[in-house]
């Protein structure tokens, strides 16, 4: 949906969980929004872990559900949340009576709620909390963002938009309601979403997302020593490496933005004199210094080869194939293929427990000459827009794979040629991304 006259005054601002996670943190995020006039509405997350060994607010609300649903005592996890939240009341010293709200959120709990209400919960009362310290209007998103019975955003933005219009607001993430009324979440990480839609909705020029890093790296620092920041990238190279795993920013909150000119600015709420990240829409960044703009991947996928004399010749043998992946709930990642090939990538998890009832189905309906099962498998991606039409990108990756004696298992690249695809062993898996990180940049 195309939307027209972008609001250069106003900003929107995520703020994840780790930004959130106690009184310190928050205090960082009340900063930086006093700071910036343009700061006109506020997406927040539930509170995330204070280190390594605590839990989630949304994680703890997930057991409390799962305690009652199985009739067991939820007590103490309600203590633990109760607890998290008076300490934050306290030592950010408003007033809200967390005692009254987790009265409320048990007896709805009790009365058969939905697991979905109770991992909003967290969100919600953030929300509460950073519009009481802020003095900012607490806008609940069941009244604003909805989704039809097949459990999708309906993208009613311009209603939106007129119940924020004037507005300095705290809209609590992840979640909206069903037509029939009911509390519906996003997928976990669905902040991001929900601040997208804002963003679209009220037509603003910059939707910041804060969160504990400076933005997007070239590689995975876990694999990559010390990789070099992304300093910009078109919406539809952060879609793919997004989509390879690199999870700074949800993979589908893209999708609200797609068609609105709204730059998307990746910040760390730890380090918020660094610029981050900037996202544009494609063909509006300027030079940079690497012909890629980043490597990602992910590991655990399958490939099913299904090998057949003269296949380009049988009309609907792709179609054959897809179907029969259709009705066992499957779906897929790549299909490269061949004049009497033709390969199918498929997440792991997609596969499991439905394997062999899957390639019984290929064997009976389609009587290929072969089929082979290769695990196993990890899939990187090498995304660039800088990409097109310069000549020897493929040799600079299969020369530094070469180098480090890694067999490339499939190669694919598609049509938009932002994207080259690449799968390897899950044992190459590191080497592989560091070789070609390196050839790259050196």
């Amino acid at each position: 949906m195309k939307r027209k006259g972008i609001n250069a005054n106003i900003k929107v601002a995520k703020f994840g969980g780790t930004s959130l996670a106690d009184a310190n943190q928050i205090k960082k995020v009340l900063a930086i929004i006093q700071a910036d006039s343009e700061l006109q509405y506020i997406v927040v997350s539930a509170p995330g872990k204070r280190h390594s060994k605590d839990k989630k607010i949304t994680s703890l609300l997930e057991k409390w559900h799962q305690l009652h649903k199985n009739g067991h005592s939820y007590a103490r996890v309600q203590k633990i949340v109760s607890n998290r939240f008076s300490k934050i009341v306290q030592e950010l010293g408003i007033k809200l009576d967390i005692h009254a709200e987790m009265v409320e959120i048990a007896h709805w709990i009790n009365s058969g709620a939905t697991l979905d209400y109770a991992i909003s919960r967290g969100e919600y009362l953030m929300g509460k909390i950073i519009a009481i310290a802020l003095e900012y209007d607490f806008v609940d998103p069941a009244t604003c963002i909805n989704f039809n019975r097949q459990g999708q955003h309906i993208e009613d933005y311009k209603q939106i938009g007129k119940i924020l219009k004037g507005k300095k607001a705290v809209i609590p993430g992840f979640y909206g309601a069903s037509q029939d009324g009911f509390i519906k979440t996003f997928s976990r990480g669905g902040s991001d979403i929900t601040g997208a839609i804002i963003a679209c909705a009220v037509r603003a020029a910059v939707y910041e997302n804060w969160t504990d890093v400076s933005g997007f790296l070239m590689a995975d620092p876990r694999v990559v020593e010390r990789p070099m920041k992304i300093e910009s990238m078109t919406h539809r190279e952060q879609r793919e490496l997004s989509y390879m795993g690199a999870g700074v920013f949800h993979e589908e909150a893209m999708f609200p933005l797609r068609n609105t000119g709204t730059a998307i600015n990746i910040r760390n709420t730890n380090d918020p004199s660094n610029s981050g990240t900037l996202i544009v829409a494609d063909g509006g960044q300027g030079r940079k210094p690497w012909v890629i703009t980043g490597v990602a991947g992910r590991k655990n996928f399958t490939s099913i080869r299904v090998e057949k004399a003269i296949m380009n010749r049988q009309v609907g043998f792709a179609r054959k194939i897809l179907t029969i992946l259709e009705k066992n709930d499957i779906s897929f990642e790549h299909i490269p293929g061949g004049i009497d090939t033709l390969s199918i990538i498929i997440n792991d998890k997609q596969l499991y427990g439905k394997k062999q009832k899957v390639v019984r189905e290929i064997r009976k309906i389609c009587s290929p000459d072969l089929i082979k099962i290769t695990s196993g498998m990890a899939m990187i991606a090498i995304v660039g827009q800088a990409m097109v039409h310069r000549p020897g990108i493929a040799a600079i990756v299969f020369t530094a794979l070469a180098n480090e004696k890694i067999n490339v298992k499939m190669i694919n690249q598609g049509s938009s040629e932002i994207s080259i695809i690449i799968g390897v062993k899950n044992d190459d898996y590191e080497n592989a991304v560091r070789a070609i990180y390196e050839g790259f940049v050196g």
